[in-house]
């Protein structure tokens, strides 16, 4: 598993919502869903009759399913239980949501058809009216049902609050398809609602599905509205940018630069739109104004150390001194990073050791062995974090972090062996620890020993058996190391089933796909991965996945921008070995 794998992999998404938390059929009916897999196999593989008659038993066997990642069983049986269940308008939701989910347009089809009959027609159903259409790629009726969600029309066709969040959940779930997206979006800008968290959620969606025409055209709409809004013009400069238009963008922060003193929040959107201009040193002027606090404080200092203004973080360290006379705990640990992050470690130590007592001083301990470290205090470093990890009055996290922390340093020098005697004395002393398993994980994975790995991840899911960062890891794991790819889909299944909006295991979801030789199907999900997080690794796989698909020239750019996000990504460099794809020259290169 790629580092990316403990890292953008423990992202947690927004899910589906209410509509997908499990379906209480019957206290203790499907128990912890920590179920064996014999006895998954009895009641999601078995025949029917195995688990008796009737909707009860029925959904119980498609809660095993989906716990075991099986999405088209628990279709299946969910439909059954729907069909069973005459009248039961839940049930019917239940079997649509989850068919939706595995994307079977069958079972969707007649599940959503069963709760029309039993229900009217609300925004939640309307909603997956609209998701289905889309995945049928009917564009006529997911165009209407999407207009009626705008105007917020559920039962009786009348308004109802809200609907447009509905609309964007659809289009966001229901395809992968971006110029099916994008043809939407431009026939139903006029039925948004004049609300400005509509517009502002709108246009932010059409940048994500990288369609600047029609965010433009949407930021124009809402600047008719909201001409003054700060937030409007943060989104139209956020769009200029994207676009290209870097000095149009300037120009507007820079006009809206005034009021950043009046309007604390304004000022964090200012600075984050200058930060993603390379206009560190604008960003950092934005937050001094007004009154400052840790955040400013330490942002401030991040952004001037972006631009390699020595000088001007260190000014800002000294007027964190000057405004802190009788420093706080916090004050104190915030004094000790700045100055460790402007290289006065000397300072830091101090710092450090000044924090009294309570939660942060617990940090401080931690943080001065990294600075022991980096002033060539080596032995002094380690024997620190010892007496961390003996010290009996420290908290559980703070003892297995000070194991994280050694195990760094010593893989950051380069000391593979005293990396791993680390983290096995941490699992001696935690062995349920999953942060501990994680690191070792990925530590044998650096190795090329995929077995021990993936023993650490399965150690993990004994543990707790619905973890979705293991499921996840380790399905990705195997769909990327190895050739087990249908086991790789069902665990990377079960956490798109706990979280289906979450960017990176819509990327493992894709990939195993397209492992197992579902093309098409995998860049359907890619993409959708890629809208959502613009990451090197899931550009990687989107280009591998059109190049194989003969599609050059788009994988090309691709390829381009995962090495624009991170030119080291090792998925990139995989990628790029695989298909032999040639890249053009860096910017700085051809102008040379």
């Amino acid at each position: 598993m790629p580092e990316a794998v403990f890292t953008i992999r423990r992202f947690a998404a927004v899910a589906l919502g209410a509509a997908l938390s499990i379906l209480s059929v019957d206290a203790g009916a499907t128990g912890d869903g920590r179920t064996a897999n014999a006895d998954t196999d009895r009641a999601a593989g078995g025949a029917a009759g195995q688990v008796g008659n009737g909707p009860l038993p029925a959904a119980i066997a498609g809660e095993y399913a989906l716990q075991a990642g099986k999405l088209d069983e628990a279709a299946r049986w969910y439909l059954d239980a729907a069909r069973a269940a005459q009248g039961d308008a839940v049930l019917a939701e239940r079997a649509t949501r989850i068919a939706l989910l595995a994307r079977n347009e069958a079972f969707a089809g007649e599940a959503l058809a069963l709760w029309r009959q039993r229900a009217g027609r609300s925004l939640g159903m309307r909603n997956a009216e609209a998701t289905l259409a889309l995945q049928r790629k009917d564009e006529a009726t997911a165009r209407r049902e999407l207009r009626n969600l705008l105007l917020g029309r559920g039962e009786g066709l009348k308004p109802e609050k809200d609907g447009w969040r509905y609309a964007l959940l659809a289009m966001d779930a229901g395809s992968g398809d971006p110029a099916l997206i994008g043809r939407l979006l431009a026939a139903l800008v006029d039925d948004i609602p004049k609300e400005l968290p509509a517009w502002l959620a709108f246009g932010e969606f059409a940048q994500q599905v990288q369609r600047q025409d029609i965010a433009a055209k949407i930021i124009g709409r809402v600047l008719q509205y909201y001409p003054n809004e700060p937030g409007v013009s943060l989104l139209h400069a956020n769009q200029l940018r994207r676009s290209g238009k870097e000095a149009q963008a300037r120009k507007i922060l820079d006009r809206m630069s005034a009021a950043a003193i009046l309007l604390p929040d304004v000022a964090y959107g200012l600075a984050r739109e200058y930060g993603a201009l390379g206009e560190y040193a604008a960003a950092a002027a934005v937050l001094s104004r007004g009154p400052q606090n840790d955040n400013t404080y330490i942002l401030r200092a991040s952004y001037l150390a972006q631009a390699d203004d020595k000088a001007g973080v260190a000014a800002v360290y000294e007027e964190l001194k000057r405004e802190s006379a009788s420093p706080n705990p916090a004050r104190r640990l915030l004094l000790g990073q700045v100055a460790e992050f402007i290289g006065r470690q000397d300072d830091a130590l101090d710092w450090y050791a000044s924090v009294p007592g309570g939660p942060q001083r617990w940090q401080a301990r931690l943080r001065t062995a990294p600075v022991l470290h980096k002033l060539g205090r080596v032995d002094e470093a380690h024997a620190h974090i010892r007496a961390i990890q003996a010290d009996a009055t420290a908290s559980d996290e703070t003892r297995r972090d000070a194991y994280l922390l050694q195990a760094d340093l010593y893989k950051n020098d380069s000391r593979p062996d005293d990396e791993l005697a680390t983290l096995d004395r941490g699992l001696a002393a935690f062995p349920d620890e999953s942060q501990l398993l994680y690191a070792r994980a990925l530590m044998w994975e650096r190795r090329d020993d995929i077995p021990r790995a993936e023993a650490d991840l399965r150690r993990i899911l004994a543990l707790d058996a619905d973890d979705v960062n293991a499921l996840n890891a380790l399905g990705y794991t195997l769909a990327d190391r190895t050739d087990r790819y249908q086991e790789a889909l069902e665990l990377i299944a079960r956490a798109y089933a706990a979280e289906p909006d979450n960017a990176a295991i819509i990327d493992s979801y894709g990939w195993v796909l397209y492992r197992l030789g579902r093309t098409e199907e995998a860049l359907v999900e890619l993409l959708r991965a890629f809208t959502k997080q613009k990451d090197a690794e899931i550009a990687a796989h989107v280009a591998e996945v059109l190049w194989v698909l003969g599609r050059k020239d788009e994988a090309v750019n691709y390829f381009v921008e995962a090495r624009r996000i991170d030119p080291d990504s090792r998925s990139l460099k995989r990628a790029l070995d695989k298909t032999g794809a040639v890249l053009p020259p860096l910017p700085d290169k051809a102008g040379a």
